[in-house]
């Protein structure tokens, strides 16, 4: 008698465990709308340079990336993983990020306040910076294609 009920329960739990990923399944394998997506990927990038993760960070730049005076994808990757060698502790913080969908590209504009150092209370090193990056959707994710900085107070075209 005892196993029998046992059983059952053990088949209700599963019939249960079914029913919840037949109804949930759907909803977490859906991709979210690109605008949101993309705004995650951007979201992605800032926890990768806080975690000092050039492998991370790399994963979002796409294959044909192209940054100033005509960076790569591996040099970025090199400097990144310089900087981060450089400094115990690095920090971003993005300001209000301003996309702009063009279909299956997209540009999204934004300021950056980066602080590095040594891991004590207050960084050794501080530069804000406006920021403009290219995007464009591979494979249903979305990549970095390009970016461009400029130091906050810089001259224009300097």
């Amino acid at each position: 008698m005892q196993a029998m009920a046992c059983k059952r329960r053990t088949a209700f739990a599963l019939a249960g465990w079914l029913c919840a990923a037949a109804v949930l399944g759907p909803a977490g394998c859906a991709r979210p709308p690109p605008e949101q997506a993309l705004r995650e990927a951007v979201y992605d990038m800032e926890e990768a340079i806080e975690s000092r993760d050039a492998g991370a960070l790399q994963q979002w730049l796409a294959d044909d990336f192209i940054g100033p005076e005509g960076m790569d994808r591996a040099a970025a990757r090199r400097l990144a993983t310089l900087h981060f060698m450089r400094h115990n502790a690095v920090g971003v913080t993005l300001g209000p990020r301003e996309a702009t969908l063009h279909g299956e590209r997209a540009t999204v504009r934004f300021s950056a306040a980066l602080t590095a150092g040594s891991g004590r209370l207050l960084p050794d090193a501080a530069r804000v910076y406006q920021v403009e990056t290219g995007w464009r959707l591979v494979g249903g994710d979305w990549r970095m294609t390009s970016i461009r900085w400029t130091p906050v107070g810089a001259a224009e075209g300097g």
